[in-house]
């Protein structure tokens, strides 16, 4: 034992030997750093007590300011939730490459989808848009090919009925934006916002009176009773029913495509840009019903993939501008249109716009903000007598029952 110590002793000697075990205690002591603990000299210039602190400033620091920016953009969009866009505003979000996403949106919504996706595909959009698949007349999800498919389900029979009752009925599912009555040029888009009949309509070239001052009056159709022109906004947003039918018995004769615009048609776009439905791409339908002149008019949007109308096979809409003018057919008296009877289809949510003539004992049933359904009665004419009509092989959604 006293040997082993002896060798021990000779080849470490004492002082190797404390300074050898001394080594790593030395080192660890003045080396040795904490996670999170910022270390300063003797002679560093920052306190020990900011040295405590400044780990709390620069983490929480940042989580400050960014809630004190959410805070301050609230207060500002609450204080110009009523601020009208400027022109530059309009401008820059025209500028915006809108047209190549409603086209990259609308081909996306055309492809087939495997049939183990579609449940999954569909049941998302349904959640985020709560989408009533109760009323859809085919409710298995796998039977539709693609989200366009699905976007223009069909619906039950029984689950709109039409209002015999009145004279003029919701042509599909929506919140109304506007209506009433047009007393000047300017037609309300939403309150206190406004757009001419002349940029909406374009140029009179299919009435008779073209060369009057007043377009307002060039559009009256004379010989009755019904001086005065209505107008109704309904919104279609995403998870509403997308067919759009015939809100009366009506005929179209003539048909004008604008090339617009795609911007957002949603109520607070709406709300923001003025003659926001003259700028954007819009197909009107103008004729004439039992009070004279009749228009119905579909608008496109952003997201918009294709605005489908079943009579007219000609209308191409979100296409590549190549030209921007509107396009012009006429469709003679080819055409009848029954209450009720199914138009077309969006592809998304958008607009439908309706400006009429009617006689001064017009009286709307609904009013600005209000959920309808298509079928649901928007208007009626006091001591107006209305016949039951048996349904149509064209309409599916006319009820003859009492």
């Amino acid at each position: 034992m006293m040997y082993s110590i002896v060798r021990i002793r000779r080849r470490f000697p004492t002082t190797s030997l404390i300074k050898h075990l001394n080594y790593p205690l030395n080192k660890s002591l003045t080396r040795a750093r904490l996670p999170g603990v910022n270390h300063y000299s003797s002679n560093s210039s920052k306190t020990p007590g900011w040295s405590e602190w400044s780990g709390v400033f620069t983490k929480f620091v940042p989580v400050g300011v960014c809630l004190v920016a959410v805070m301050q953009w609230r207060s500002f969009r609450k204080r110009n939730q009523d601020r009208v866009a400027t022109e530059w505003e309009v401008k820059c979000y025209c500028m915006l490459p809108l047209r190549t996403v409603s086209r990259c949106w609308g081909w996306i919504a055309d492809i087939k989808l495997p049939e183990v996706f579609r449940p999954y595909v569909y049941g998302l959009y349904i959640n985020m848009f709560q989408v009533n698949l109760s009323e859809a007349y085919n409710d298995d999800l796998k039977s539709y090919p693609s989200l366009a498919d699905f976007f223009s389900r069909a619906i039950k029979e029984d689950v709109r009925v039409i209002d015999k009752h009145s004279c003029l009925v919701s042509p599909c599912d929506g919140t109304v934006l506007n209506l009433g009555p047009v007393n000047t040029e300017q037609i309300e888009q939403v309150k206190g916002i406004t757009y001419s009949l002349q940029s909406f309509f374009g140029d009179n070239t299919w009435s008779r009176k073209d060369n009057s001052n007043d377009y307002k009056t060039s559009l009256l159709h004379a010989g009755n009773d019904s001086p005065n022109l209505y107008q109704c906004v309904i919104y279609l947003a995403p998870g509403d029913y997308h067919r759009f039918h015939s809100p009366t018995d009506w005929k179209p004769t003539h048909r004008r495509h604008f090339h617009g615009e795609l911007l957002s048609v949603s109520p607070k776009i709406a709300k923001w840009i003025p003659g926001l439905f003259s700028i954007n791409e819009r197909s009107v339908y103008l004729g004439n019903w039992k009070y004279g002149f009749f228009s119905y008019t579909a608008v496109g949007a952003t997201n918009v993939g294709t605005i489908k109308v079943y009579f007219d096979k000609g209308l191409q809409t979100n296409c590549s501008r190549k030209n921007p003018k509107c396009r012009d057919i006429c469709f003679g008296n080819s055409i009848n249109l029954k209450k009720g009877d199914v138009i077309g289809e969006f592809r998304m949510g958008s607009t439908i716009v309706l400006v009429f003539q009617a006689p001064p004992g017009f009286r709307f049933k609904v009013t600005p903000g209000m959920k309808v359904k298509m079928g649901q009665g928007l208007g009626s004419v006091c001591d107006e007598k209305f016949v039951d009509r048996i349904k149509s092989a064209n309409n599916n959604f006319i009820s003859n029952a009492n």
